[in-house]
């Protein structure tokens, strides 16, 4: 455990150093319920600055959903993704066949209500993919369906402002420079909502904290 401590306080004051990311919270950030976090996302630094930014309380009840082909990849990411944040890792593609794919879409979602339902929270990038940071790709489903599975649970948006120009893709190492971090208010899915329109309705949260709408 001492190790974990350590790097997990490296992980934080480098977070601190290269994005000086200071969180405005518009939402009460000082309870513990489970909530859902979802985040816009454009840089590996993402996942790092959410966690980093959250008071201590939350992030010891909170755990990221990872891709497992890129954090469980390597002996040092796979020790900070499973020994440091407690990540959720998850597969990102199923085998092939209609019935193969929704199977792998049950097992993700019952992985996820089991966080949530031992009373721990959830980062995830509804998005699927790093998009280049200019703008926020339509969500994929499994927020819609992460939601009508635990519809008590709040759903927070998370917006990361300059994260693409500190750390842009393919880059080694990040550039210092001011990112921006805000926790939105909190909100839930609709009796009867529409995926589609819940879905939008998500990601204009998200966009809304950035100041504007596309």
């Amino acid at each position: 455990m001492l190790l974990e401590r350590i790097v997990s306080a490296c992980l934080r004051g480098l977070c601190r150093l290269f994005t000086g990311a200071q969180p405005r919270w518009l939402c009460d950030p000082r309870s513990l319920a489970p909530r859902v976090y979802f985040a816009n996302h454009c840089s590996h630094l993402d996942t790092v600055v959410v966690w980093s930014t959250l008071p201590e309380t939350l992030r010891e009840r909170t755990r990221p959903v990872a891709a497992r082909d890129y954090w469980g990849h390597g002996t040092v990411r796979r020790f900070i993704a499973e020994r440091v944040f407690d990540a959720l890792l998850i597969d990102r593609k199923a085998a092939e066949g209609a019935e193969q794919v929704e199977q792998h879409r049950q097992q993700t979602l019952d992985a996820m209500t089991a966080v949530l339902d031992s009373e721990r929270s959830l980062i995830l990038y509804p998005e699927g993919t790093r998009g280049s940071g200019s703008a926020v790709q339509p969500f994929r489903a499994g927020l819609y369906h992460l939601a009508r599975a635990r519809p008590g649970v709040p759903l927070v948006p998370v917006y990361l402002g300059n994260l693409a120009r500190i750390l842009p893709k393919g880059a080694a190492l990040p550039v210092p420079m001011q990112g921006q971090v805000v926790f939105g208010p909190e909100l839930r899915i609709a009796i009867g909502e529409d995926k589609h329109m819940f879905l939008e309705r998500c990601r204009q949260a998200v966009l809304e904290l950035a100041g504007g709408r596309a």
